[in-house]
This record gives C-alpha cells, sequence and structure tokens, in this order.
C-alpha cells in the first residue's frame, strides 16, 4: 500500500485533546482538539476501503501565557496523550463520495506546577471523553483535488473532570483527565495531492454542549467553554519511502468563556505553532510519522513544543 493511501486513513481519525488550564483564573482545561495532530495527513482524502488502525504518541511541554503573550514565571505543564484510533471505510459511496468512520478512546497524563489544592508532585492518569466520527464523507475532485466533510462527537466519558478537581478527588498533582460536557465539531478539509506532493488544510468548529455545573466546587455554579476555531497545514514532499515537510496549527476561540452567563475576562485565547514533519513507510504498510512543532502567539492558553509520533496501518 502506499504512503498516499495508508496516511489518507488517518484523515478520519483526527481526534483527542489539548490541556489548557491556567491555576490562575477561571478556565476550563481541555480543547476540544488535540493540537497539531492532523499535520501530515492528507485532510481531504479518505482511505480505500478496509479497517485501520493509527495511534498518537502525543507529549507536550507547555508554559502558561497571560493575556498579553508574556510567559507566566514558574508554571510548568506536561502533558502524554496517547491516543488509539479504530477506522472503518466500507465500500460503498454516499453522494458520490468515500463515506468513513472511527472511534478514539484517548488516555492522558498531566503533570502541572504550581497547581494548587493539590499534592505536589507526581500527576494524573485518566481516560480522555470517549471521541466517535459517525461519519466523514470525501470527494475526489478535478485537478488532483480531494476535499472532506464530518462530525466528531466527544462524549462526557472521562475519568475525572474539573468537578473531581474542586472536591479534592485529583491530588497527585495533575490535572483532571477530561471535560464534564459534550462537545460537537464539524470538520472539513481540502487536499492537493499529486507526484508525491501533500498540501493540505483541516478546520474544525468545536460546539461545547453544557457546561460544569460544580465549578469551584459549588453546585449549580455553570462555567461554560465558549466555540473556537482549530486548523493544521501541511505542505510534504514523498520520495520512496520517505515523506519531508513542514506542518502548522492554530487555535482561536471567538469569545471569552462564561461563568454563570457572565463572560470572565482573559479566557479567550489564541494559539499558533509550527515546524518540520518526517515519515516513513516500513515494509508491509505500516508507517510513522514524527512532528515536532514549536507554539508562538500564545495568549491566555499553554504553549511551548510538542511531539507527536504517529503509527498508522491497514488490519
Amino acid at each position: 500500500m502506499s504512503v498516499k493511501f495508508l496516511t489518507s486513513a488517518a484523515a478520519l481519525a483526527v481526534v483527542g485533546s489539548m490541556f489548557t488550564f491556567t491555576a490562575a483564573k477561571a478556565e476550563e482545561l481541555w480543547d476540544p482538539y488535540l493540537r497539531g495532530s492532523g499535520e501530515g495527513i492528507p485532510s481531504g482524502a479518505l482511505a480505500p476501503p478496509g479497517f485501520y488502525g493509527e495511534l498518537d504518541n502525543y507529549y507536550a511541554d507547555y508554559s502558561q501565557f497571560d493575556n498579553n503573550g508574556n510567559r507566566i514565571p514558574g508554571t510548568h505543564l506536561t502533558v502524554l496523550v496517547e491516543m488509539p484510533v479504530l477506522v472503518y471505510i466500507p465500500n460503498f459511496k454516499v453522494l458520490g463520495a468515500t463515506y468513513g468512520m472511527a472511534i478514539g478512546l484517548p488516555f492522558d497524563y498531566t503533570s502541572f506546577t504550581p497547581f494548587q489544592r493539590q499534592t505536589p508532585g507526581g500527576g494524573n492518569l485518566g481516560l480522555y471523553n470517549t471521541v466517535l466520527i459517525p461519519g466523514a464523507l470525501s470527494w475526489s475532485l478535478p485537478h488532483n483535488l480531494f476535499a472532506r466533510v464530518g462530525l466528531t462527537v466527544l462524549l462526557p466519558t472521562a475519568t475525572n473532570t474539573m468537578s473531581d478537581y474542586f472536591k479534592g478527588n485529583v491530588k497527585n498533582g495533575g490535572a483532571p483527565s477530561g471535560n464534564a460536557f459534550s462537545t460537537l465539531q464539524p470538520d472539513f478539509g481540502i487536499s492537493w495531492l499529486w507526484n508525491g506532493w501533500n498540501v493540505s488544510a483541516a478546520g474544525h468548529v468545536s460546539f461545547n454542549i453544557g457546561s460544569d455545573d460544580n465549578y469551584g466546587g459549588v453546585h449549580g455554579n455553570s462555567y461554560h467553554s465558549t466555540t473556537e476555531f482549530s486548523a493544521d497545514y501541511t505542505v510534504t514532499k514523498t520520495i520512496g519511502r520517505w515523506t519531508m515537510g513542514v506542518g502548522a496549527s492554530q487555535e482561536n476561540q471567538f469569545s471569552n468563556d462564561t461563568l454563570n452567563g457572565t463572560p470572565v475576562p482573559g479566557t479567550r485565547f489564541t494559539n499558533y505553532s509550527v515546524g518540520p514533519i518526517v515519515g516513513y513507510e516500513f515494509p508491509g504498510g505500516m508507517s510513522v510519522t514524527a512532528i515536532w512543532n514549536h507554539c508562538y502567539g500564545v495568549h491566555n492558553d499553554v504553549g511551548g513544543d510538542f511531539v507527536d509520533f504517529r503509527f498508522l496501518t491497514a488490519f
């Protein structure tokens, strides 16, 4: 199987989350979309019919940045996200498009300094929200273009959330493993694939459904994380078994979060990142892609460096 077809399976499997908790003020901790996890993928295309597996090994080393884009001294966050994904592409068309679906069950380990109300040291390990992609459609267009639309749904199935944190049930120096609410995320992507080139862009709009109604440990204290836009960009060239290029990502929140319906100042975030991509396809069809990004233009968010080692295979 060619690198083009194998890696395109992951266009359906862009799932996960990213940690954005701020110890100094009220703010939810996880974005619905895992920053940069779609880099290196032909985001407009899907694979041929079959079952595919993906495992993202994602590590981030971050600091907190304030509303003016300045690093907050003494803050340090490490995050490890393990993101197994199963993708199924059935052998039929919908509206002339290739159809696919996927499920992801991410889990994460977090450690943050300083972290109030917790025992210093160690970290927290737990399951993140279950991620479902009930449907994605990809059309093959003229001039080597591919376009995709889809929907991602995040379910409130995390091991622990902010309510558990404020109740004192997360005490080991880490952070809650997921969110207490659901998310609906329309996805769209476009790719130009020709002679080993992959020029792609993928966008996501995340609508958080519901709120954390026990925020701060107070019953009925309702904190709502507002809508955000995220995107990944890829320019790579495949020669033989090797793929090399550059990737970038962005995250932009549309407005400040709200607490009991009132906007919380300084919670609207922005974040951008860029870095190299290197991939290799092993004999037998398995491929690995390594991504490194450095964040810049960070406001009201965590930023620094992240790496992702992505393994893909067809079953």
